[in-house]
Parts: structure tokens; C-alpha cells; sequence
């Protein structure tokens, strides 16, 4: 039985957060193909055409919610970076470790990218998201391999195809965590991803 939101107003900046985490919800239980517009507004609690009011098609919406869904895994990969002291290679073994741990690697939400890629070749809004969230992810990787070579007195020329590389390691690990959760420990996965990344930059980076 779908579940319905009780109405009450609310501001336009969590409408919109309303209604994305409506559209997420309902992608991860049935796909993309669940996401309605009458099934968002219902689980939302509003009307269809209060929809309209904050995202113009249905595709935007969809959009919009990839968009949050990606952006918040780089920051959860991020996160307390900024309390670490200014040590470029531990500040990229607690962002390896973010990458491949909960809620990141969260089974739901690897569904819900595994289901979203299905209207990237075809839709060009997602085509362009996902563009984007892959970039953000992989110029901040970018960015802290460079430092931890620069710091260490390596060459950073090659930092970019290194990031490329070393994103593409991150995401096989992340589906397979998420695909099945129960095959690796957390701790296990951590190790793996430090391990390959001191080996792919040739650097000793700690353990977390």
C-alpha cells in the first residue's frame, strides 16, 4: 500500500527536499518507471500540480534527485577531512576509507545509482548529472592525489589519469559493497582500497 505524507505547508527549500526524497523512495522500490508523477505527489502528501510549481517536467525532478543522491556521497567520502591535521596522505586514506564504509557503500543507494544509470544513455538531463557528480567525485580525488604527491616529491603530471583510474577502483568496490554487504567487513574493504591506492601511486599511505 503506498504511504502517503500527511500535507502541511512548508517552505519552497523543503518542498523540494520533500519531493526528492519521494521520488528517491520510490525509484528504490520499484524503479524508475514507479516514479509517477500522481505516485511522488501522493507519497509527498501534495497535489500533482504542486509538483509543477518547483520542477517544470517530471525528468527534472528525476534529475534533481540523481543530482542529490551523487553529491551526497562525495560529501559523505569528505566528511571530516577538514579535522584532520595537514597531512595529504591521511587526509586521502580517511577519504579512501569514507568512499568504500557506510552509509556510502549503503545497499539502497548503490539500487538506487544501479537504477538511475538505466536513463543516463537515454535522457540527456541525467546524461549531463551524471557528468557532473562524476567530475565532482573525480576532481576532488584529483585534487588530494596531487597533494599527496606533491607532499611525498613525486611528479603530479599524470594526477588526472591517476584519479581516473583510481575512481574507476573506488566504484567497483562500492557496487560489489553495496550489491552484497555481507561478503566484505568494513574494515576489510578499507585495507583493499588503501592498499591498491599506495600501490597505483606509488606512495606508503596509512591505514584507518
Amino acid at each position: 500500500m503506498t504511504t502517503r505524507r500527511r500535507f502541511v505547508h512548508a517552505g519552497a527549500q523543503t518542498r523540494r527536499a520533500d519531493l526528492i526524497a519521494a521520488t528517491l523512495d520510490l525509484i528504490a522500490e520499484g524503479g524508475p518507471q514507479a516514479a509517477t508523477v500522481r505516485a511522488i505527489a501522493t507519497r509527498a502528501g501534495v497535489t500533482p500540480g504542486l509538483i509543477r510549481h518547483y520542477f517544470a517536467t517530471k525528468e527534472d525532478l528525476i534529475a534533481a534527485a540523481h543530482q542529490h543522491l551523487m553529491s551526497g556521497l562525495t560529501e559523505a567520502s569528505a566528511e571530516r577531512l577538514e579535522d584532520l591535521p595537514d597531512d595529504p596522505l591521511a587526509r586521502l586514506s580517511v577519504f579512501l576509507a569514507n568512499a568504500v564504509s557506510p552509509p556510502v557503500t549503503d545497499p539502497r543507494t548503490v539500487a538506487l545509482w544501479a537504477a538511475s544509470m538505466q536513463l543516463v544513455p537515454r535522457d540527456a538531463k541525467m546524461r549531463a548529472v551524471h557528468r557532473e557528480t562524476y567530475l565532482e567525485f573525480r576532481d576532488l580525488l584529483q585534487r588530494m592525489i596531487t597533494e599527496a604527491l606533491a607532499h611525498s616529491g613525486q611528479p603530479v603530471e599524470q594526477a588526472q589519469t591517476l584519479a581516473i583510474a583510481g575512481n574507476a577502483l573506488l566504484d567497483g568496490l562500492w557496487i560489489e559493497a553495496g550489491a552484497l554487504p555481507d561478503a566484505f567487513t568494513p574494515d576489510q574493504l578499507k585495507s583493499i582500497a588503501i592498499n591498491a591506492f599506495s600501490r597505483l601511486l606509488k606512495l606508503e599511505l596509512p591505514e584507518v
